[in-house]
């Protein structure tokens, strides 16, 4: 239904008056700091994170759209640490982002589950979008309201395969991650009744970012022997065809907007350039070599699907061109430290990771990397602006988020 259907500017106008009691009820960094002009409350006064006021020529997220409505309704996610908001915080695992200091530079300067000292990728895109922060599923008491503006289901750890990262202890893998968007919609259903649910979702953007630890927990530890069974060609077949059931899935319950991330360069990451004795700090080349045969297969898939669904808005944004081009032109973004992590123990700070605030360094925004394997809230913030309009570099095919939302408002 379009964007300027009656059905669906009510549902707007029901949503905004969830947020303003949501605000009222939960004043945290959920809905605190980034929709006060929307819902009529004053914004405390914080200090911005400071990983944002580093780089020249200045590629912090752009302002905020000035609308009186969010550009969507809702921001759903699902994927591993690169966007886990919380929800390991509730597991038993290893994999766990729930003390200093972890969350250092966040803007409550307190861990939150993020897998950074800072904000992650989809908070700069919800800045964008006009919406609060998105809350994580185990995290939020599962009433209506509460998901109404979106959820997070991503989980560290989680993979495409089952059993991806399984060695770390519980996650929630990306097919359970699926049926418990599933299990939201049908919430949603219940609540709203069927027609405003559709219209909800279908108008709501969808964000997909997994891959990674089905190199760095399965493949590239040969678990399974899978390295004599599968080439890295024929792995990345298998996993696209599994994303590609699930994306299916997803359009089946009515989602026809979908952003899915490609993998970063984990071959420059501070714990392979540590575990591959990486002399000068080069990149693990047969390591990238593999994540671009991913990408390329997954933006490969997104072309066929897009055909196949012709009523929906899929793009692939490749995270290791946006990441390259930040690597080879740190000086351009003011970062002086591409190597090491901010966070860690051994060579690079890769060997053992990131476990208390004296292994962090003093200032993380002149690094790429904040721990092992993921990066600070400065790139996350470059990152999020190319997924968003392409500023810095063109990573998003066949278009960036923004076009995509303009072509189905038209």
């Amino acid at each position: 239904m379009p964007t300027n259907s009656p059905v669906f500017l009510l549902f707007l106008l029901i949503s905004t008056i969830f947020l303003q009691a949501r605000a009222l009820e939960y004043p945290q960094e959920l809905d605190y700091f980034f929709y006060p002009n929307i819902i009529g409350i004053k914004s405390p006064t914080i200090s911005p994170p400071q990983s944002t006021s580093f780089i020249s020529p200045s590629p912090s997220p752009s302002p905020p759209p000035s609308t009186s409505f969010p550009l969507v309704p809702a921001f759903f996610i699902v994927g591993d640490s690169s966007v886990d908001c919380g929800n390991n915080n509730f597991l038993g695992t290893f994999a766990r982002a729930d003390r200093p200091p972890y969350g250092r530079d966040f803007d409550t300067h307190r861990p939150t589950g993020r897998f950074c000292n800072g904000r992650i990728p989809v908070d700069y895109l919800a800045l964008h979008l006009g919406l609060p922060f998105v809350p994580s599923y185990l995290g939020q008491t599962g009433t209506v309201e509460d998901m109404i503006h979106g959820v997070n289901y991503a989980s560290a750890g989680a993979g495409i395969i089952f059993s991806s990262g399984s060695e770390l202890g519980e996650h929630i893998s990306f097919t359970q991650q699926i049926q418990q968007v599933t299990d939201t919609f049908q919430q949603f259903i219940l609540n709203m009744g069927e027609e405003v649910a559709n219209d909800l979702i279908s108008n709501s953007l969808f964000y997909i970012s997994i891959g990674t630890n089905d190199y760095i927990h399965y493949y590239l530890r040969n678990v399974s022997s899978v390295q004599s069974l599968y080439l890295p060609w024929s792995f990345n077949q298998f996993l696209a065809s599994t994303v590609k059931e699930e994306i299916k899935n997803l359009y089946n319950a009515n989602v026809r907007r979908v952003v899915l991330m490609g993998l970063a360069p984990i071959g420059c990451a501070p714990h392979y350039l540590w575990q591959y004795s990486s002399k000068n700090g080069e990149c693990v080349e047969e390591i990238n070599d593999m994540i671009m045969e991913f990408n390329f297969a997954m933006r490969y898939m997104i072309e066929a699907l897009s055909e196949e669904l012709p009523d929906a808005n899929i793009i692939f944004c490749d995270a290791f061109e946006g990441s390259m081009d930040i690597i080879k032109n740190h000086e351009r973004y003011g970062f002086n430290v591409t190597t090491d992590a901010c966070c860690g123990l051994g060579k690079y700070k890769g060997w053992i990771m990131c476990m208390s605030p004296e292994m962090a360094c003093r200032n993380a925004s002149n690094h790429l990397w904040w721990d092992q394997f993921h990066p600070t809230d400065a790139v996350n913030a470059i990152l999020a602006d190319n997924v968003w309009s392409s500023r810095h570099t063109k990573m998003c095919y066949p278009m960036n988020l923004q076009e995509m939302l303009a072509r189905k408002a038209r």
